[in-house]
């Protein structure tokens, strides 16, 4: 463990009254409606101070749980190392004020043992996400995608496991469908561990979960966590004048590129950011509050680039209430 340093970092007294909490599933666990996740600008290449920046101002704001993975960066492994770095520096007299998530089932490091839904690897890689955090224990350990080529059984009876080591306080699971999330609960009860919440990708452009997985999720009193929900960012209103120089599309990679910014996208995007003004929201802001209206949704995950960024999206929950009307529009809109 790292020495201990004494921060100059003191939170927003106000913290816990600008923020909503909601229960996750059926558990004790309240998560914050908006969650902050370090997929992307905590890796290695990115600038530590900004980083340490958005953390800050994110928790200012009541934002207390933060989202990590194993393989994020880039390169692998730096944005765990980001987030110790700045609770060394900042946060770690608050470490019981936070929930703090990680995962691991895709690639991490070479070999057979580096990937995918075994015991060793899903053991081995929580010990090295737990070192490059500098934490004894993470809140939730995630499986972070289905694994057909090993049992059920194992995965799960490896995150059960894990949870009675105290090396997580909870199980949860990301991208299952709905019969194999009902499997993984029912294996994990068995074990005393119930599966605590479910991460899936969630948005005005993709709603595959509304196909069943919500209800399931809602029938087993499992809470959701969705990611993504702005779409990597085509349900803002960045892209609808041109793929801008500095932005992700500009930028060929797996997640998002210039041929996701399609003009019958852009063309509905452009309509919803209409409603959203009408509503007195940005699009962002629209869309992230049109997830959460579902009942069953916990809370959203987002990402930020700037600490204003965060203090936007965290305005999304100043109305959360949509008319049956303006759900009406959205869904006309969608189906272009």
């Amino acid at each position: 463990m790292p020495m201990f340093i004494t921060p100059d970092y003191r939170p927003d007294e106000t913290r816990y009254e600008q923020m909503q909490y909601q229960r996750c599933g059926r558990s004790g666990l309240l998560l914050p409606r908006i969650s902050l996740g370090l997929w992307h600008n905590f890796g290695g290449v990115d600038s530590f101070e900004n980083g340490r920046a958005i953390l800050r101002r994110a928790f200012d704001l009541g934002v207390t749980h933060f989202d990590l993975a194993n393989n994020y960066g880039p390169p692998y492994g730096t944005a765990e190392e980001t987030f110790g770095k700045a609770m060394l520096k900042d946060l770690r007299p608050f470490r019981d004020e936070m929930v703090i998530s990680t995962k691991a089932g895709w690639d991490m490091w070479p070999g057979p043992y580096g990937d995918h839904g075994s015991r060793k690897y899903l053991v081995a890689s929580l010990d090295q996400s737990l070192r490059r955090m500098g934490l004894d224990y993470v809140d939730i350990f995630y499986h972070h995608r289905p694994d057909l080529d090993t049992p059920l059984e194992e995965t799960m009876w490896a995150l059960a496991d894990i949870v009675h080591s105290g090396k997580a306080l909870y199980a949860g699971i990301s991208a299952y469908d709905p019969e194999r999330t009902a499997q993984a609960a029912d294996v994990l009860n068995g074990t005393k561990v119930p599966l605590l919440i479910h991460q899936p990708v969630y948005n005005m452009l993709n709603r595959d979960v509304e196909k069943g997985l919500l209800t399931t999720l809602e029938q087993r009193g499992i809470g959701c966590i969705v990611f993504s929900p702005l779409a990597q960012g085509l349900l803002t209103n960045r892209y609808l004048t041109g793929i801008p120089g500095d932005s992700r599309a500009a930028r060929p990679q797996a997640y998002l590129g210039a041929g996701d910014v399609k003009p019958e996208v852009v063309a509905r995007v452009s309509k919803l950011n209409e409603l959203a003004k009408s509503r007195g929201q940005s699009m962002a802001q629209m869309a992230i509050a049109w997830v959460l209206r579902q009942a069953s949704v916990t809370s959203a995950l987002v990402g930020a680039s700037s600490p204003r960024q965060i203090e936007d999206t965290v305005r999304s929950l100043d109305r959360l209430v949509f008319s049956a009307s303006e759900l009406q529009q959205i869904d006309s809109i969608l189906a272009g």
